[in-house]
């Protein structure tokens, strides 16, 4: 089977459409801003007919995506907001558009679906903002916990930790043996011997449960064990995501939101306004404005000029008002699937020929 990569389009002249999407078409980009292009382009007869299809290509960083003609009009029906914006790049951000393009008209496409894709798109960024907002302001320690950590020993006295248990008689957790209580969940009994009887609490340090062991039935437990497995499994959680977070987040983005002091996302807040107001503007112009003419507020947005809350109940009352816009927009429920789908066979038929 052939690989189709961005190279493969670019090569074998199979694009249509090239252009400058993201930052740089809304006028929101910043010296530090990636350059991110989109694209649409024809598979030629064969492979469009075989199982060398593909859907779309990008490059490693995913900077740059291509759409074969179906998918792109898969999205564009569906009034997918990155990809209806393709249709209205302003002209210093196209780098290449075939004729055949012409025949795409964002009237066929726009409908009372925008009212969804835009507001749902741009919950999903609120709910980006808030989880850096969670990360930013609980780290993560760089050591790992032990399951040990999450131990506790009751011998008749006030509880202690595991830790200081052991601490305080000087024993080591190897030399620990365990036997379950009936009826208590995550509850043992704890015996104690030097002569190697015993598994141990820990068969290995990267163990998600406590080993028991094989117990003399007049073996004398010294205390009792009780481990918090869930709390162990939520925090293991937790640091996987933290970490992996920190292994793939932007640093240079990063630094900023942390220069700010608000402690969320601010470009992902921006882009909650963006698409919010784009929404408000397809109920009330029927059309889309990618160039932004409200560059200084969201601009003030990205750079943390504002509180979180207050942008949340700012984004809630735009929120609000769409329902009843796109209800007086005059614009159809849905794109007429019949008249989009006469439109990509036509287009397709053309490039062939």
């Amino acid at each position: 089977m052939q690989t189709i990569t961005i190279e493969t389009v670019k090569k074998n002249g199979w694009l249509i459409f090239e252009g400058i999407a993201g930052s740089r078409a809304y006028g929101l980009d910043t010296p530090s801003s990636d350059t991110d292009i989109k694209g649409v382009f024809v598979l030629p007869k064969e492979l469009f007919y075989s199982l060398d299809y593909v859907q779309q290509v990008s490059n490693a960083t995913n900077d740059i995506v291509y759409f074969e003609l179906k998918r792109f009009i898969e999205l564009l029906a569906k009034n997918n907001p990155n990809i209806l914006e393709l249709l209205a790049l302003p002209d210093e951000c196209i780098l290449y558009r075939h004729p055949l393009m012409e025949k795409i008209q964002p009237a066929v496409f726009l409908s009372r679906l925008c009212e969804q894709t835009f507001a749902n798109y741009a919950y999903a960024q609120i709910k980006k903002a808030w989880g850096l907002e969670k990360k930013m302001a609980n780290p993560v320690e760089p050591e790992r916990k032990s399951l040990l950590d999450f131990c506790n020993v009751y011998t008749g006295h006030p509880s202690m930790s595991l830790n200081t248990f052991l601490l305080q008689r000087n024993w080591q957790q190897e030399n620990i043996g365990l036997r379950s209580v009936s009826h208590l969940r995550d509850c043992y009994e704890m015996f104690y011997s030097m002569d190697g009887h015993y598994s141990g609490i820990l068969k290995k340090e990267s163990a998600n449960d406590v080993a028991l062991s094989s117990i003399n039935a007049q073996a004398i437990p010294v205390g009792l064990l009780y481990f918090n497995k869930d709390g162990y499994s939520v925090y293991c959680k937790k640091y996987k995501e933290y970490w992996d977070w920190v292994a793939k987040r932007n640093d240079t983005r990063y630094t900023q939101n942390q220069q700010h002091g608000k402690n969320y996302d601010a470009k992902n807040m921006m882009h909650v306004f963006r698409l919010l107001m784009m929404a408000q503007e397809i109920a009330l112009e029927q059309c889309i404005n990618v160039r932004k003419t409200d560059r200084d507020f969201l601009l003030a947005i990205k750079r943390g000029d504002f509180e979180y809350e207050d942008l949340l109940e700012r984004a809630g009352t735009i929120q609000a008002k769409l329902p009843e816009l796109f209800k007086q927009s005059g614009l159809p429920d849905s794109p007429d699937l019949s008249l989009v789908n006469e439109l990509l066979i036509n287009m397709r038929m053309a490039y062939y020929q």
